[in-house]
């Protein structure tokens, strides 16, 4: 009998141990339901978060903040730190947006950003990731739970995993680290204050209310009286030849164009720029014809790659606006290239960096190859 009660004693703890263990973990379908309630649920929210960026020879911090009101209203200002210069992209009932303040330079997509770009930042997008990648994989540490995922952006090919570090006791993220094949931290999302819930008004989102540049700046988003010369040739040139008539202030860092879209060396007191060279090496991809056409503020350079991929790249000086732009018409969506938003499309990436703009184009790249000769140039211009 004794024996008997000894048995049944020792099942009944070892079942209680195995309640207990079941009580204490969780699964990733528990913690994916919850995330996706408390991250997508709330009416909005506001955070604010670093990034650093890690794939150049020194790293770079940029400070970003966050606003987001259901449905489709967001406003992402990013900040590089030690710098006065920022961008910032909205989205309001009237589309997406890409506004530079300090020169009152805006462009305007047609574009359904966020939905198919995730970024770190957006916390409802790393909600995404999580739902949309059946192979996650969750790991349970002492204070958060770390989500392991692909990722869905435009440096996916470059950069194709994070993870995902969400506190137990919040359940909100509290660090992103951004992963090369190699499974190296390459970007960092550190998240410094998250609050949901917060709702603004459909004004807050406005493109008028913060695109206004500083005082003493040129372009003042103040003065409305662009020309119609000037926003018709924007216009007409698109996606390739916006640059031309709509680009950055002399030495601006970060700006967006379309076409005539040069890097590499800054324009500083009326001397040319320099050409920059993709540090990306290929086999099979040489420069084959590098062609200069005009001087000075005309000067045009044309790298012309071929072999296995086919590109050009077209760099010149950035033109700043003679009066403050109205929102000019940018095709493709807004793409972050980690040191400035600039404009993607299947065939083309444009950017505008140091007082030059950038133009890549091709018919042989993917969108993530794009990007990638487009990072290799602004770390050849840090060197």
């Amino acid at each position: 009998m004794k024996e008997l009660r000894s048995r049944i004693f020792a099942g009944m703890l070892i079942v209680l141990v195995m309640l207990l263990a079941a009580c204490g973990s969780q699964s990733k379908e528990d913690v994916m339901k919850k995330l996706s309630g408390k991250w997508t649920d709330a009416k909005g929210y506001e955070l604010t978060a670093v990034m650093e960026i890690k794939t150049g020879d020194e790293p770079r911090l940029y400070d970003v903040e966050v606003w987001h009101t259901k449905p489709d209203y967001y406003r992402v200002n990013v900040a590089q730190q030690g710098s006065k210069e920022s961008q910032m992209i909205l989205r309001n009932k009237d589309g997406v947006f890409v506004v530079t303040p300090s020169i009152g330079k805006t462009y305007k997509f047609q574009s359904d950003w966020p939905e198919k770009n995730s970024q770190a930042y957006l916390i409802g997008a790393l909600a995404e990731d999580i739902r949309a990648d059946k192979d996650a994989v969750m790991k349970e540490e002492d204070k958060e739970y770390v989500f392991e995922t692909v990722t869905r952006n435009n440096h996916r090919k470059m950069l194709p995993y994070q993870r995902i570090h969400i506190d137990k006791k919040s359940l909100l993220p509290v660090k992103v680290s951004v992963l090369n094949e190699n499974k190296e931290e390459q970007m960092k999302i550190t998240f410094e204050k998250i609050s949901l819930g917060t709702e603004r008004s459909a004004g807050d989102y406005a493109v008028e209310k913060h695109s206004k540049a500083p005082e003493g700046a040129e372009g003042s988003a103040d003065d409305t009286d662009a020309t119609e010369e000037e926003t018709e040739g924007e216009d007409q040139e698109g996606t390739t030849e916006e640059s031309d008539s709509a680009t950055d202030e002399e030495g601006n860092e970060e700006g967006k164009t379309e076409e005539g879209d040069e890097e590499a060396g800054a324009e500083l007191d009326g001397e040319e720029f320099r050409t920059s060279y993709p540090l990306l090496k290929w086999e099979g991809v040489d420069l084959l014809e590098e062609e200069v056409v005009g001087k000075g503020e005309e000067k045009r350079v044309y790298l012309t790659y071929g072999g296995e991929k086919e590109f050009v790249i077209v760099q010149q000086q950035a033109k700043s606006p003679k009066e403050a732009l109205v929102p000019v018409f940018a095709e493709g969506d807004p793409a972050h290239l980690g040191f400035t938003i600039g404009a993607i499309t299947d065939n083309s990436v444009s950017w505008e960096k140091g007082g030059v703009s950038y133009f890549l184009a091709s018919n042989a790249l993917s969108r993530e190859e794009m990007v990638e000769v487009a990072t290799s140039m602004i770390e050849a211009e840090q060197k």
